[in-house]
């Protein structure tokens, strides 16, 4: 069979089982009370299930097994053993609230028995500083720090509806790209299931009313895992991706540009709870997206903007390679666009909001900058026009007629 028809198949069967799967999940999570309650900290101002990484994984699981039939690989067998335990993980942390030690602890075994058992790891910097290769004794524990650096940056940033999961689409896309670029056509396959897994998810948590639900700390650490899954692959010389070396591209540039935003800004919010002599891992509201609730963008107008601004440095860093940059500029332009759109964005911003002229009691009342920026937020919220109407419709519709929601 053609390439290009197993890959439409195997979103259409990643999207298809989603879509089957979601209300038999809800009315799953809304029996049992696997719901996200709402506090000082988090945004929502009524219960929501919390089981959408449930949906996200049978659509990844089954569109694997049919990508297996057509393209058998050992590496897709055990990168769903690995997505599955942190899908497993993160379920017991949204019902129980494991410890973060505990949570660490399974993370670092997770990615080690993954590199184990199928020897992908950053085993080079593909000539970046003058590094070609890295000894076993330095890529893999060097990989396993980045592993699990990436599955809680994927974490800590679900806080707004479309966020993680637009991210995810996103992130697939770009290695969609690259994977095409030096013809993998199985990488190209697994990062359309992944798209097509996260799309009824999304449009149901960004657009439905009554049928909203939070892909959870499963669904997270399990996309984290699949983007390791895809970034260790990505970084390790025996695959296919060694061929954009030879164009001068900066593979870990391009891997960092496509992680930016939830990386620099998950290292700004912990170097700042750490100032702040607390925990890193104490969530508050200090997260890029809490800067652009707080300047009253909706939550998709949120998550796009914070998406259109990572695919902006993903631009940038492929402005630089066609210009001919070498691989340590390539590297240090996403360095530093990475740092301006997160540590210099959130601070410049929160100097706008605490400047300007004070009320009665004291309090700043923001710059005209800061103003025109909540005048814009204010325009995101399109909840009340035909088309959300129609697509919230569209979401809950076919639940309520299964008495699914009420």
């Amino acid at each position: 069979m053609d390439n290009s028809i197993i890959g439409l198949l195997v979103f259409a069967v990643a999207f298809l089982t989603s879509l089957f799967i979601f209300p038999l999940a809800m009315r799953f999570a809304v029996k049992h009370n696997i719901v996200d309650n709402p506090n000082a900290r988090k945004l929502q101002r009524s219960p929501v299930p919390v089981f959408g990484g449930v949906v996200v994984y049978a659509g990844i699981l089954v569109g694997t097994q049919v990508l297996w039939l057509f393209m058998p690989s050992d590496m897709l067998q055990w990168g769903i053993m690995a997505m599955t335990i942190m899908l497993l993980i993160g379920i017991w942390d949204d019902i129980k609230d494991i410890s973060v030690a505990l949570r660490f602890l399974i993370e670092i075994l997770m990615v080690g028995t993954f590199i184990t058992l199928t020897g992908l790891y950053i085993d080079g910097l593909s000539g970046l500083w003058g590094i070609e290769e890295l000894s076993p004794w330095l890529g893999i524990p060097f990989s396993i720090f980045v592993g699990v650096g990436i599955i809680n940056a994927i974490n800590m940033i679900d806080g707004v509806d479309g966020y993680s999961s637009g991210y995810g689409m996103l992130s697939c896309a770009c290695l969609a790209l690259a994977f095409y670029a030096v013809w993998d056509p199985k990488m190209v396959c697994m990062a359309l299931i992944v798209i097509g897994a996260l799309l009824p998810f999304f449009m149901h948590n960004v657009f439905g009313q009554y049928s909203r639900m939070y892909i959870g700390d499963g669904g997270t650490l399990m996309l984290g895992m699949v983007l390791v899954t895809m970034a260790f692959y990505s970084l390790s010389s025996n695959t296919q991706m060694d061929h954009l070396d030879e164009k001068g591209i900066c593979v870990p540039a391009f891997i960092l540009a496509v992680g930016s935003i939830p990386i620099f800004d998950t290292l700004r919010v912990m170097s700042q709870r750490m100032m702040r002599g607390r925990s890193p891992f104490k969530p508050d509201k200090t997260h890029l997206h809490h800067l652009f609730i707080d300047m009253r963008f909706s939550h998709l107008g949120a998550s796009l903007c914070i998406l259109a601004i990572n695919l902006m440095v993903v631009f940038f860093w492929y402005l630089t390679w066609l210009l001919g940059a070498s691989l340590e500029v390539q590297m240090y332009v996403v360095i530093a666009l990475g740092t301006l759109v997160t540590f210099g964005l959130y601070f410049i911003m929160r100097k706008q909001q605490n400047g300007g002229p004070v009320d009665e009691e004291g309090y700043p009342l923001g710059t005209r900058l800061w103003h025109k920026m909540c005048h814009f937020g204010e325009w995101t919220h399109k909840e009340n026009k035909r088309s959300w109407r129609f697509l919230s419709y569209i979401m809950d519709g076919p639940m309520q007629g299964r008495g699914i929601i009420k």
